[in-house]
């Protein structure tokens, strides 16, 4: 009986710790929607914030409803798949010097050189950057910027900007991705092969948001969603994708200590309820 109640009730804590889980989750989630609201007034990090407003209204109802979205469309509907795959990784391996810099200068020797590896073999072997010959036996990319590197060294993002055409952006990622223009090849094209070059990148990355428009227009706050996505995104790529996992971490050690703490009352009271019980109780405990 002893044995019994007490896994019957370690059972039962179990079962209301996720049910009342699920209810203080929603419950955290409407709390931080309205945090969130709260900063969003007075975020120290976007002291430009009305104008800011007033530039993503024309960059989203302007900008990429009239112009942007449906020559994405059009691009995605009227290139074949290894048209579009060919041009994107072409685009992407004129950055692998940069890419190369920057791991070198956060102390990622390893990466550096498969960034370099990937940028002689890509093209050359892979037809000026066209095929990914690199990633196809084993070199992945290792993409790095500028501006992330000096994360790394301390340097703080600055305020936020919303930049017409450019949209979310910050002067330390700014300035950065001016840096990288300047490395090798990047700052010997000519005007209209880096022109292509930024077109095919923003088409793709812009195709690749089609999916997530939905979640946009769903936000209470578009600027605000985008804008706090924006910052996270810098976090995760200084901290590469660790930015989340202290609080993470810190959150369910919090969330173990407690269910500890209720295990350990409940089984006190069950050895209590056990001193009161008759003979017939007694006899051998499992563990």
């Amino acid at each position: 009986m002893i044995k019994f109640s007490k896994w019957g009730s370690v059972t039962a804590l179990v079962l209301a710790s996720l049910l009342g889980g699920c209810a203080t989750q929603q419950a955290s989630q409407q709390v931080d929607q309205n945090n969130n609201q709260v900063q969003d007034a007075g975020d120290p990090r976007d002291p430009l914030e009305p104008v800011n407003r007033v530039m993503w209204d024309f960059n989203w109802e302007v900008l990429d409803a009239y112009i942007l979205r449906p020559i994405t469309v059009g691009y995605v509907t009227v290139m074949p798949h290894f048209a579009r795959v060919g041009l994107f990784n072409a685009a992407e391996n004129l950055q692998e010097p940069a890419n190369f810099m920057n791991n070198m200068f956060q102390g990622k020797v390893d990466d550096g050189m498969d960034s370099l590896a990937r940028f002689v073999l890509n093209s050359t072997v892979g037809l000026f950057g066209t095929i990914d010959v690199a990633n196809h036996i084993g070199i992945t990319k290792k993409e790095e910027e500028f501006g992330e590197t000096m994360g790394k060294w301390g340097v703080g993002t600055g305020p936020f900007l919303m930049l017409p055409a450019l949209g979310p952006n910050d002067p330390r990622s700014f300035s950065g991705n001016v840096v990288d223009g300047m490395v090798y090849p990047m700052a010997i094209i000519d005007g209209q092969f880096a022109i292509a070059r930024y077109l095919v990148s923003l088409l793709e990355g812009r195709a690749s948001l089609i999916d997530q428009e939905q979640q946009l227009e769903q936000s209470v706050d578009d600027y605000a969603f985008v804008k706090n996505a924006y910052f996270e995104n810098l976090a995760f790529k200084v901290t590469d994708g660790k930015s989340g996992d202290k609080a993470i971490e810190e959150e369910q050690l919090d969330d173990f200590a407690e269910f500890e703490a209720m295990l350990e009352y409940e089984e006190l009271d069950v050895e209590d309820d056990s001193s009161t019980d008759g003979p017939e109780e007694d006899g051998p405990q499992g563990h």
